[in-house]
């Protein structure tokens, strides 16, 4: 009752931000579930705010265990928390499979040429053997990885935020890499990295 009773009020918010869908809690299709998350994750899982990532082409394993990240609480938030626990473990399969399907479109943004071009040969070292491609998309149900690659910078530079205050657990890989790159490129080399993120456009 009480996860019916979330759900219900995220949906009732979402209605009031214009999303026209009317979800029932049962029988709800991937498409009409995923619209609930329209209001600050964009049309599709395009985001069209700086605060919140674009979640469209996230590969579907990387959204189901965020999903129950937030849902146990493993994974630090300020409301998808209380959101991820409104959904049964079928619903976020169903919505995971939606956003693996949508196309992801990179957010309009300005960026510094020469940082991006010195965060692109920083990626190239610390970041591309888990962040493939530059950060973009990859194709397989087996990838684990985060979408970066034409993400709002406002929202990578929280996700550090984050990961450097230990709200959000950091991989052994990932603090060896950053530990390293911080050493030789100081705070300047995180900004150079979301700089080029910011440039695939």
């Amino acid at each position: 009752m009480a996860n019916k009773s979330i759900k219900l009020a995220f949906l009732t918010g979402a209605l009031a931000l214009g999303i026209s869908s009317v979800v029932s809690a049962d029988g709800a299709t991937a498409s009409m579930l995923s619209n609930t998350c329209n209001g600050c994750h964009g049309m599709n899982g395009n985001s069209v705010g700086p605060a919140s990532p674009t979640i469209a082409q996230m590969e579907k394993v990387a959204f189901v265990e965020t999903m129950k990240a937030f849902q146990t609480d493993e994974m630090y938030s300020t409301i998808m928390g209380r959101i991820a626990k409104g959904y049964t473990d079928e619903e976020i399969e169903l919505m995971a499979g939606h956003f693996a399907a949508q196309k992801m479109i990179p957010a309009k943004q300005e960026f510094d040429e020469a940082a991006a071009k010195k965060g692109a040969k920083l990626h190239d070292k610390y970041c591309e053997k888990c962040h493939e491609d530059g950060g973009k998309p990859i194709e397989g149900d087996d990838a684990e990885y985060s979408l970066l690659a034409g993400q709002w910078v406002p929202y990578l530079e929280n996700a550090m935020t984050d990961f450097q205050e230990g709200k959000r657990e950091m991989p052994k890989k990932m603090k060896k890499k950053l530990d390293k790159m911080i050493e030789k490129a100081g705070d300047e080399g995180v900004a150079a990295i979301n700089a080029y993120y910011a440039s695939q456009q």
